[in-house]
């Protein structure tokens, strides 16, 4: 009965869908109702199958919905994030001390390192890259042993610690050899037998003098000085009356030239080239050998540049510039001889140094003794107040005390710094420290590093006069005894006056532009003997500022 219920209900529904009229079936046509007939026709075992095919299809429907169209999986998709989101809003809200300075470093480190890894080595600037320069070139600078360090530094080093520990030292008790040392200075006083005459110029051989000139026939009262200058300028009273007007030497336009002129050209007239020994030009003139050196390799140590110039007749001007921008301008005619000398601190300020006033330039020119003019030097000081022996002074006080003197008479004119190395009679109008406390072996012009210290006295009285009057310059003197040839002897004295100026500006730090040195080798002997003698291989110092520069362009 059930059966033929559905049979006919699904008849109706057939009918009721198909969009033909019934008319329209026929024999040969299949109403579209016909499958669904049959499938409800079906036995109950092909509807059970049919069922349980379409709850099979529906799970795998299911299983393609994406996971966030099922509530519960998409719920428990999203724990995970969100437990991921409160951790990050914990730590958030957590305060940044909480985070230990340790952990805050080890941050700030792996960011630097992470910044550093993304910048290409381009981009580190010119600065950092000078930095980090300096900083490699001091840690292989304190990575570097002692001995890296020249010897001639530490040499220079010694020294000034040992020149700082006895100037650190107490002043001694006088003791029994002190005494005995001073007593036998006093004896000295009185001149021995055999002592040298007391003036370089008397030692020398008979020269012809200019006619008219002062000689040694003239009463003994003439020839003597009226009586002591008390300072340099009653000593230059009358060289002028007026003041001297010095212009710059720096303004004057010149021709810039690679090199210096060839030395010595040519020789003046009355003298004759001997030999070159050692970078130094030996000549004969008046019956006597004199050493020069073209140029002062002294003044052009540690320079930061050094240049010359041509200037208008025939002279040349040589610059010196230190690191400091002190510049040591040096003016030299045709023969070579100094007659210009300035030193123009960096604030522009100009100290004279060497000057010759215009009207002798001529006379400079000519290779003459302006000494043959003058009449011998006849004083009456005691000759402690003319030559200090170095040998016996006990107060380093007493080398200040004795440079800081006037010249012994008056001073004619200004002369050339080369005029005052050839002329005793002109040297002989300044007081004479004889240091024969150095002690130089035979035939050497070495100083014993042991010796060094003994200069120290008569330094500090340098280092004094100096800060003074800036524009002091001194001449350090060579001597040898009799023993070997006048040529080679003269040679080694200028190397001994050399080796005294380059200690006094190593270990003492006098400038080496306020020192002049000059070799004479035997011709001015201490002691009248042609052994060998200590005392005749020496060095002296005279102060000569009064003599190639007017007093007035220091004051």
């Amino acid at each position: 009965m059930k059966r033929h219920f559905r049979i006919v209900v699904g008849a109706a529904v057939g009918l009721t869908l198909t969009p033909a009229p019934l008319p329209a079936l026929s024999r040969g046509a299949q109403p579209l109702a016909a499958p669904l007939i049959l499938a409800q026709a079906q036995l109950p075992e092909e509807e059970e199958l049919l069922l349980r095919k379409k709850g099979k299809g529906a799970k795998r429907d299911e299983q393609r919905t994406p996971r966030a169209e099922r509530p519960a999986q998409r719920e428990r998709a999203e724990r995970p994030a969100a437990r991921e989101r409160e951790a990050v809003k914990r730590r958030t809200a957590e305060p940044e001390a909480a985070i230990t300075e340790e952990r805050l470093k080890r941050r700030k480190d792996r960011e630097a390192v992470k910044r550093r890894a993304a910048e290409p080595e381009s981009a580190i600037t010119e600065e950092r890259q000078k930095r980090r320069k300096d900083r490699e070139a001091v840690k292989r600078r304190a990575a570097e042993p002692e001995p890296a360090i020249t010897g001639e530094r530490l040499k220079r080093r010694k020294e000034r610690e040992a020149a700082r520990q006895r100037a650190a030292e107490p002043e001694p008790a006088i003791t029994e050899e002190r005494l005995k040392r001073r007593k036998e200075r006093e004896a000295a006083m009185r001149r021995p037998e055999n002592a040298a005459r007391l003036f370089d110029s008397a030692k020398e051989k008979p020269v012809r003098r200019k006619p008219g000139g002062a000689g040694p026939d003239q009463p003994a009262a003439q020839a003597r000085a009226e009586r002591l200058p008390e300072s340099d300028a009653a000593a230059q009273a009358r060289a002028s009356t007026d003041p001297v007007q010095i212009g710059s030497v720096i303004s004057e336009e010149g021709r810039r030239i690679e090199r210096p002129r060839k030395e010595r050209p040519e020789v003046p007239e009355g003298a004759e080239l001997v030999r070159e020994v050692n970078n130094r030009f030996i000549f004969r003139t008046n019956n006597t050998y004199f050493i020069e050196r073209p140029r002062e390799e002294r003044f052009i140590i540690d320079a930061r540049e050094v240049y010359y110039e041509e200037l208008p007749r025939s002279r040349q001007r040589e610059v010196v510039v230190r690191p400091d921008g002190t510049r040591i301008v040096t003016i030299r005619n045709r023969w070579g001889d100094v007659v210009r000398r300035l030193k123009i601190l960096p604030d522009d300020r100009e100290i004279v140094l060497v000057y010759v006033e215009d009207d002798y330039y001529d006379e400079v020119l000519e290779w003459r003794d302006p000494g043959l003019d003058l009449p011998p030097l006849d004083l009456d000081i005691p000759v402690r107040d003319y030559i200090l022996d170095a040998e016996w002074v006990e107060d380093p006080e007493d080398y200040y005390t004795f440079l800081d003197q006037p010249p012994v008479e008056q001073v004619e004119r200004t002369y050339s710094l080369d005029e005052v190395r050839r002329s005793a009679r002109i040297r002989d109008k300044v007081r004479r420290i004889d240091l024969d406390i150095i002690n130089f072996e035979f035939g050497s012009a070495q100083i014993p590093e042991s010796e060094i210290g003994k200069l120290e006295g008569v330094a500090e009285a340098m280092q004094r006069l100096l800060k003074e009057n800036p524009g002091e310059t001194f001449l350090i003197e060579g001597h040898t005894d009799a023993v070997g040839a006048e040529v080679a002897n003269l040679a080694l004295s200028d190397q001994r006056a050399e080796a005294v100026a380059t200690a006094l500006t190593n270990v003492f730090d006098i400038a080496p532009e306020n020192m002049e040195t000059q070799g004479y080798g035997e011709q001015y002997l201490k002691v009248e003997t042609q052994e060998r003698e200590r005392e005749n291989r020496r060095v002296a110092i005279r102060r000569i500022t009064p003599l190639v520069a007017p007093v007035a362009s220091s004051e």
